[in-house]
């Protein structure tokens, strides 16, 4: 009875509780090529809100006063903001149009967003965000530059990185939006100085001491948190929704805000 009482208890909470217990993370990430005017600016990172399964539109009000809470000045959704159905969309849009940056707000899509993507970059449009796909936008401040690039989803198309990087300045720092983390393994051999992912969902179930039990394709070796390969450095979402099944455990839905900084150290505060 202990047993199967303890058991229950955990589903209720990994169903009723965790799943709405939304957790901000602040990360600070060192970049040298980073230029002075962007040291300090703080991106939020939002991602896999799969509207339509367990999370509904309605849902979006606590999620967006905590983007604003975190007051970006650039934000970037990861991929997956729908889990099936993209006319859910039409309702969320009111919601999302209330978050802004200063430096602007972009998207790239993930793997359920290709059930109807041209609805979904649509949808991204009216709510005053930007698509990014195989391409790449400068993105100025008191006259410094980065590159903000985004790439197609690597499980439903092409993610093109040379065609997303084609002519941007040289020397100049570059941030990477790609939904698939284990597109790194690709991206390290570009200039790019930083790549954010979403997608693995950080496994969505934790076991203590296990970790992780099962990731998706795409996010296989890659999937929470922050990575250095080479030079190139590498940070993954958690991501806000569920998907197959409606559960969290351990494993809380997560807004993470990346400060910028000159340098190579990174510190999480």
């Amino acid at each position: 009875m202990g047993l199967t009482g303890l058991a229950g208890s955990a589903g209720l909470y990994g169903y009723g509780i965790e799943p709405y217990w939304l957790e901000a993370v602040h990360v600070s990430i060192r970049i040298p090529r980073l230029p002075q005017a962007f040291d300090g600016v703080r991106i939020v990172q939002f991602s896999d809100l799969h509207l339509g399964f367990h999370l509904m539109a309605q849902d979006l009000d606590p999620i967006v006063k905590t983007i604003r809470r975190c007051r970006p000045d650039l934000l970037l959704f990861t991929g997956d903001l729908v889990d099936d159905d993209p006319n859910v969309i039409t309702v969320a849009i009111p919601y999302l149009s209330r978050m802004r940056a200063p430096l602007g707000q972009f998207a790239v899509l993930g793997n359920h967003d290709y059930r109807d993507p041209e609805a979904i970059v649509d949808g991204w449009k009216r709510s005053g965000f930007e698509v990014l796909r195989n391409e790449h936008r400068l993105i100025r401040k008191e006259g410094d530059v980065i590159v903000l690039a985004g790439v197609e989803d690597m499980l439903m198309s092409l993610p093109d990185i040379r065609n997303a990087l084609e002519g941007v300045p040289a020397h100049a720092g570059t941030i990477l939006m790609s939904h698939c983390p284990d597109v790194a393994d690709e991206a390290k051999h570009h200039p790019v100085d930083l790549q954010v992912s979403g997608h693995s969902h950080g496994g969505q179930i934790r076991l203590p001491l296990l970790g992780h039990v099962i990731t998706p394709p795409g996010a296989k070796k890659y999937v929470d948190g922050w990575y250095r390969l080479n030079r190139m450095q590498l940070y993954v979402n958690r991501g806000v929704g569920t998907t197959l099944l409606p559960i969290r455990f351990c494993c809380r839905p997560q807004i993470s805000v990346l400060e910028l900084r000159r340098g190579w150290n990174k510190y999480i505060y």
